[in-house]
């Protein structure tokens, strides 16, 4: 074992988790705690020629060896599932250790692990009331001496300058309380408190399967006016997930405060959207100099910063936003001729980047953040194509069929934070389950993602199955639904056109479908038989219930036949031909203005263009009226809205309690452009073989699409001469 897990890059030894700082957690309305230093000194005889680190947290940290950041890792560990999983971090110092004296150092912070999480007050201390840090520093030294630092007595704590720093409401940093050389050999912490050693199960440790939070890029201020009512704000130009750097100089105590939002109406900063989270960060300088500062164990989603406090006249040099995500590997991209639609396109990959943040989260900016199941079960496959996001989702699931386990169904979010009453089965929702398996196979090739996910795949068909019983019809208990239909009221985001079990019942068809469809790859040879059959079953209770003999389907909506057409549910190919002409016939008689939610959003231009309305499908996409997809960038979006009307035309915003404005479900659509529009498709599992099939349409001259896949560099570049009606 001990052997197994070096190979593995795991700590070998069993050590115990610790040297937390004496803060329990905070009551409720409380801010959340403060980051507290952890440090100790030990000798080498010889220099090393080799030193590999091994931490770990409950909580976020960052490490620091003989004065030197260690790593550029942000929010590490990350969230996930951690009475389940605690993943850990590898990182070779031997370039910071040195014969003789050498101190490391922690910053360890609250962060998911007893932070708040959740909306409406959410809830703290949901994984424990202590912080600790989990490190063991193994070394190799010239002499041939081997040396173990781990957890002990001899570690000590102090409170930071960080007096305060959470996910939702930032952090507040006081320069005057910064430890000189705190991270270095020689310090005086004989004023420190001996930390304490807390017991804990390396059961739960895992490696990491994909890659860290990190900084990915810096951005410049567009501008900085003056609001109506004298305030400073300053513009990104761009709705981001990060946080700011700032350089100032000014008295010892003066208190810079940055409060940030996504948007501004009547010229102020609009922060009602943000619900319960502050978004504000502080920073009190120490004197002295120019100070250079930026929040560790906070981000936040913002386009607009207000700062006041500023000593003197704030500059655009001044202040930086830094972007936060997982550092993923960009591997598509989209181009075309049509200027809005491009924007629409960025707009998508800006959402991605800012909501795929260590979990696939539903938005960065208000008090919530979490990793909703809907919201990648429809947007999987466009962010297997943007993004390299194997890693990330592999880990994610992973942490879903954990939680599933101990739940008994698939949550609404991954990881789960009991908020609202108990985790319930949901359409859509859950059977991201089977889902994001399928689509991590189709574009990476990985068989071992269903090996690893087919016992929670297999559990939630089955969970269905027993709901809808004999009759297959998935029409009782809570549902989303089409999740937020443009007819919905604000108040009642469920309030769809189409009826929910009908939802519920074709997406029940289409997992059962696809998992027999794994279970044949997977050898299952008896599940594969048992799962057609049942798909097959349910597809004709579907036919039963909702489809009259001529085609028509009983929601008499787009997302109904957006739903019955892509997933194969019309037995009958005079069904097909009267379902497609109505929904042509719907889409054109709303004024060709999007009709669906998160259901039928991801569906609906691949359902007309399978039964070959294609300039429908054009028509759709392309409108620029409210509802659609182009509206939002007629109003100066820069990433996708929660809500087709998140900003109402007359600037002001929707009253509505979920009111995003970086939230990438909607923008689902981008995987129609990618496999359609610019023709570029998987014809077979990781682009062994691909499928290349531009469709002109909308008045497009030119659009193109490129793939890094698995096997190269795949590119789909179309244009339409004068005289031609196809592309190349």
């Amino acid at each position: 074992m001990e052997r197994a897990r070096r190979r593995r890059g795991r700590p070998a030894r069993r050590r115990r988790l610790g040297r937390r700082h004496d803060h329990r957690r905070a009551a409720a309305g409380d801010a959340d705690g403060p980051a507290v230093h952890l440090r100790r000194e030990f000798e080498l005889p010889a220099a090393p020629v080799s030193a590999r680190l091994y931490a770990s947290a409950h909580g976020v940290y960052e490490l620091e060896l003989n004065g030197r950041r260690v790593g550029d890792d942000v929010l590490a560990p990350g969230w996930t599932s951690y009475h389940h999983r605690l993943r850990y971090q590898t990182f070779d110092v031997t370039g910071h250790l040195t014969a003789g004296r050498n101190a490391v150092g922690a910053w360890l912070a609250d962060g998911w692990f007893r932070g708040r999480l959740g909306f409406r007050g959410g809830r703290r201390a949901v994984y424990g009331e202590h912080t600790g840090l989990l490190a063991q520093l193994e070394i190799r030294c010239a002499d041939g001496s081997t040396h173990v630092i781990a957890g002990d007595g001899t570690w000590r704590g102090a409170p930071g300058p960080i007096h305060t720093t959470g996910l939702y409401d930032g952090e507040h940093h006081d320069a005057r309380r910064e430890h000189d050389g705190w991270s270095s050999p020689g310090f005086d912490d004989a004023g420190w408190s001996p930390a304490t050693v807390l017991a804990f199960d390396p059961g739960t440790l895992v490696a990491p399967d994909g890659p860290p939070v990190r900084r990915t890029e810096l951005l410049r201020p567009v501008e900085v006016s003056t609001s109506p009512s004298g305030r400073t704000i300053v513009d990104f130009g761009q709705n981001l997930t990060g946080r700011l750097r700032i350089r100032v100089s000014g008295p010892a105590g003066t208190t810079v405060v940055l409060r940030h939002a996504e948007v501004l109406q009547d010229g102020e900063l609009y922060v009602r959207p943000l619900r319960e989270a502050a978004a504000v960060d502080s920073y009190t300088l120490r004197g002295g100099g120019t100070e250079e500062w930026e929040p560790r164990f906070t981000v936040h989603g913002f386009r607009y910063a207000e700062v006041t406090g500023w000593p003197g006249e704030l500059t655009a040099d001044d202040v930086t936003a830094v972007v936060c995500h997982t550092d993923m590997r960009r591997t598509g991209w989209f181009e075309c001729s049509d200027p809005l639609l491009q924007r629409l396109h960025d707009n998508v990959v800006w959402s991605m980047r800012g909501n795929f943040l260590d979990v696939p989260t539903d938005c960065p900016q208000r008090d919530e953040r979490l990793g909703w199941t809907g919201d990648l079960a429809v947007f999987a496959p466009t962010a297997t194509f943007l993004y390299d996001c194997a890693g990330m989702l592999t880990s994610w699931l992973a942490d879903l069929a954990a939680e599933q386990g101990e739940l008994g169904t698939v949550p609404f979010y991954v990881p789960w934070v009991e908020l609202l009453g108990p985790a319930l089965p949901a359409a859509v929702w859950g059977d991201v389950a089977v889902v994001a398996p399928w689509i991590l196979h189709e574009r990476y090739a990985d068989t071992g993602v269903l090996r690893a996910q087919y016992p929670s795949m297999t559990a939630w068909v089955d969970q269905v199955a027993d709901l809808a019983g004999e009759h297959r019809l998935w029409d009782t208990g809570f549902q989303f639904g089409d999740w937020l239909d443009p007819a919905a009221p604000p108040e009642q985001p469920a309030a769809a056109r189409t009826d929910a079990h009908l939802v519920a019942t074709a997406a029940h068809a289409h997992s059962a479908r696809l998992l027999a469809e794994i279970a044949a790859l997977l050898g299952e040879a008896g599940d594969h038989l048992r799962y057609t059959a049942h798909a097959a079953a349910v597809a004709e209770a579907f036919n039963d219930e909702y489809v009259t003999p001529s085609g028509r389907l009983a929601s008499d909506a787009q997302t109904a036949y957006a739903l019955a057409l892509t997933a194969g549910l019309l037995s009958k190919e005079e069904q097909r031909d009267r379902a497609g002409r109505r929904l042509v016939e719907l889409v054109r008689s709303e004024g060709y203005h999007v009709g669906t939610g998160f259901a039928g959003t991801p569906l609906i231009c691949d359902a007309l263009s399978g039964v070959g309305a294609h300039d429908t499908a054009y028509h759709l996409l392309l409108q620029r009226e409210c509802p659609s997809w182009l509206y939002p960038i007629t109003m100066g979006a820069t990433t996708m809205w929660e809500r087709w009307d998140s900003m109402l035309p007359d600037g002001t915003v929707n009253p509505g309690d979920m009111t995003s404005f970086n939230h990438y479900a909607l923008g689902a659509v981008a995987d129609w452009l990618h496999r359609t529009v610019a023709g570029l498709a998987p014809g077979a599992p990781g682009y062994r073989g691909v499928t290349v099939r531009p469709r002109p349409g909308g008045g497009l001259t030119h659009a193109a699409a490129t793939h890094d896949s698995p096997y190269g560099r795949i590119r789909s570049r179309g244009g339409a001469p004068p005289a031609a009606s196809t592309w190349t």
